[in-house]
């Protein structure tokens, strides 16, 4: 009897300091935030979007392999990459902002236009890169590229 006294006691007070001690909850991040690591077109953010940086994915072998954009949206406040190249490169894009990156890995395919997931840029500089492989990606079958910083 004693035992059993003793575990519904225990059990009482671990219950009792589950509901009078604090939860830790990660914090929620800024509304501002809601777009990180989305896709711009099934978003809608695409949609009004322009180029506001370029540069070239480049190879040892063959020069310019392809393009790489640094995209904003003025609708939902947002950077991200697209880069165009040879439909048969894989490989992958990262978007960078003053605090935060997304790297996005990418197939073989949908023409050679591929794009990353978005960041919120609003008031801070964002830019991007991307390497591609084609084939092995051994001998020259590979590329890289950047996009100058933008600031705003």
């Amino acid at each position: 009897m004693k035992l059993r006294v003793t575990a519904i006691a225990v059990g009482a007070a671990a219950a009792a300091l589950l509901t009078v001690a604090p939860v830790s909850a990660q914090a929620a991040a800024p509304k501002h935030y809601f777009y990180d690591h989305k896709d711009p077109y099934t978003t809608g953010c695409g949609n009004a979007a322009q180029v506001v940086r370029t540069g070239s994915l480049s190879n040892r072998v063959d020069g310019r392999v392809g393009t790489v954009q640094l995209w904003w949206s003025s609708k939902c406040k947002t950077n991200w990459i697209e880069i165009r190249t040879a439909a048969s490169a894989h490989g992958t894009i990262s978007v960078y902002t003053d605090d935060r990156y997304d790297r996005f890995s990418f197939k073989q395919g949908n023409g050679g236009r591929h794009w990353g997931n978005m960041l919120y840029g609003n008031d801070m500089c964002a830019w991007g890169s991307a390497s591609v492989v084609f084939g092995s990606g051994r001998g020259g079958q590979n590329g890289a590229g950047t996009t100058p910083k933008a600031c705003g």
